[in-house]
């Protein structure tokens, strides 16, 4: 029974499940925003490689994010919280009540630290030296997280969406007929139907990506036509978009484009396995320094989607970052709506049996 469990929501090779007859290690990010300083290098990188349009450059009033969240023009977003000494004692506190669960051990407060001499080289200053700062920026670069039960491919009608050889889950341009299934279906709310106002500015200049028009099959999707007059159209407007963690470039034996232009290698890439013993290890780097707040998202295989391929290191709760606590795949219930339809057909027969019986014959 666990085995068909795993097929619905626990752990399981998705390459294989997908039948391909030589998969690749799975390959996946591990995203550790303690060091991330928030240039947006990524997203920069992302847009240039995959020729995202450009969506926005109004900032939101939310410190320095400018896109918001994840969307159909936005695979990598960078988002900046801003705390205060309370909020930041209150992570640390949760972080604490984590270890009770399995996570690494952390150093109490009170706890003196090794000498200078015995600390390892990659150590620095901790909480336990600096106290609770009055303010602090929490960075986080956000990204698909290819679940390995990845409910938008499960509801996808058309096949537009696939897992290839390295696990991942990628939308085919040409195949997806913009129903928008797969976006009420992901419980990280990260893909998103192109909508076409992309970069389209009062002025009418467009800083989208540029395609020519025309009609028929010189054009792969009809755009409005009140974007003709501007200097090019969004493509794949109405399509289902979202990050393909570069499979292009996977193929090729490089790194993805946002991994390859991170500064402080924030973001890391590689075999989801390593990427995991990296994550572990950075986490129990942290505790030992009394940053009690560090956790990991993403990382444990028996939650709701199977585990993910992207892990991140956090700070604080998922909640702070716009991240679901408890992401759930709709594939996870079935057993329980299978079960209670049973006992309801169940139910019905015997109800039904018992009236046919109950009836007096002339």
């Amino acid at each position: 029974m666990s085995f068909w469990r795993n097929q619905l929501a626990g752990p399981t090779n998705p390459a294989i499940d997908a039948a391909w007859e030589d998969p690749q290690p799975r390959k996946g990010f591990f995203t550790d925003t303690s060091i991330c300083i928030g240039c947006k290098a990524c997203e920069v990188a992302c847009k240039e490689w995959n020729g995202v349009p450009e969506d926005g450059l109004d900032l939101l009033g939310q410190s320095y994010d400018n896109t918001g969240a994840l969307g159909a023009s936005t695979w990598r977003h960078v988002a900046f919280v801003e705390q205060t000494s309370d909020r930041i004692e209150q992570a640390r506190e949760s972080g604490r009540r984590l270890v009770e669960l399995g996570m690494p051990t952390v150093r109490t407060a009170d706890e003196t630290l090794p000498s200078a001499t015995t600390r390892s080289d990659a150590a620095a200053p901790g909480p336990s030296d600096q106290g609770i700062p009055d303010v602090r920026w929490l960075m986080a670069s956000d990204v698909c997280k290819h679940c390995t039960h990845a409910a938008c491919l499960d509801v996808c009608p058309t096949g537009a969406l696939f897992r290839t050889e390295f696990s991942t889950v990628v939308v085919q341009d040409d195949v997806c007929n913009g129903c928008g299934y797969c976006v009420a279906a992901c419980p990280f709310g990260v893909i998103e139907r192109r909508s076409g106002h992309e970069g389209h500015e009062s002025s009418g200049q467009s800083h989208g990506i540029s395609i020519k028009g025309g009609a028929g099959s010189e054009r792969s999707h009809q755009n409005p036509p009140s974007y003709a007059a501007s200097n090019g159209e969004v493509k794949n407007v109405g399509i289902a978009q979202k990050c393909t963690l570069c499979y292009d470039r996977l193929g090729d034996g490089q790194t993805p484009a946002c991994a390859k232009a991170c500064p402080t290698t924030s973001i890391k890439f590689g075999d989801l396995d390593d990427m995991r013993a990296t994550a572990s290890e950075r986490v129990g780097q942290l505790h030992d320094l009394g940053y009690t707040e560090a956790r990991l998202y993403g990382a444990d295989e028996n939650d709701g989607v199977g585990g993910t391929g992207s892990v991140f290191l956090l700070l604080d709760e998922p909640e702070v970052y716009g991240l679901p606590p408890d992401p759930r795949v709709t594939t996870a219930d079935l057993p329980d709506m299978f079960r209670k339809a049973g006992y309801a057909g169940l139910a019905m027969l015997g109800m039904a049996a018992a009236a046919f019986a109950g009836r007096r014959h002339p």
